[in-house]
């Protein structure tokens, strides 16, 4: 082990050898945690050998960020829209739920990076080799919104602090609330007492994350459909 931790030191630094690292401290410690220095120590050289590669943490955080959209699958071969659509998206939300900050990172990044630009490019592409019109691609990528990378602002996500480090104690089950609460706002009680999911849930005990992405991706993706074969448009055309 410490002849290979020996070998890993004397790599010649590169920038995609630092991308890797700084994406493997991101996994292990959280975004908050990432910095030139702790990843210069990681890699076992000084920090100012890293900006030779990366400018600053700013460019940092956007090859960071390529490094993890090239991980998702490439486009199904000769498939039919709808199911390349959906494969891919599924294909995002597992490898971001390998990299749980990335989607924040994605979020607040000012510009979309190459990798992010080249992945929306090849969706919308797939709508349009579809048969989408211009106008119904458009208002397909709004209604999808970031689910199109494979993530969403859920309603009762407690987990998208500053760098999703790790997931937060669920949100409250049912039991959880007081009486006084569930009285008053009945109707938010009974979807939580009828909740029933995994303990491991960002969206409550009972919550299946899994099971609810794919619910809202179907819906949306058969609604599309349907518009798509009635050849709609928007009003304003």
């Amino acid at each position: 082990m410490a002849e290979q931790a020996e070998t890993v030191r004397r790599t010649p630094l590169s920038r995609d050898r630092i991308l890797r690292a700084a994406v493997a401290l991101a996994d292990e410690a959280g975004i908050e945690s990432l910095s030139m220095r702790n990843l210069a120590q990681d890699l076992g050289v000084v920090p100012m050998a890293l900006y030779k590669h990366v400018a600053n943490k700013d460019e940092l955080l956007d090859g960071m960020i390529d490094v993890v959209v090239g991980e998702i699958d490439p486009p199904v071969p000769a498939a039919d829209w709808k199911h390349a659509v959906r494969q891919r998206i599924l294909s995002a939300r597992q490898v971001l739920l390998r990299h749980p900050w990335a989607p924040l990172a994605i979020e607040t990044r000012n510009m979309a990076t190459p990798a992010v630009l080249a992945y929306l490019d090849s969706m919308i592409g797939a709508f349009r080799a579809g048969g989408f019109s211009v106008d119904l691609a458009h208002h397909v990528m709004h209604a999808m919104g970031s689910r199109i990378l494979g993530f969403s602002q859920e309603l009762f996500d407690d987990s998208r602090r500053a760098g999703r480090s790790g997931r937060t104690d669920p949100a409250p089950s049912a039991a959880a609330l007081p009486p006084e609460i569930a009285a008053r706002f009945p109707h938010v009680a009974e979807i939580a007492m009828a909740a029933s999911h995994d303990d491991g849930s960002v969206l409550g005990q009972g919550c299946d994350d899994q099971f609810e992405f794919e619910f809202a991706l179907d819906l949306l993706l058969d609604g599309i459909e349907r518009l798509h074969q009635r050849g709609w448009a928007s009003p304003r055309r």
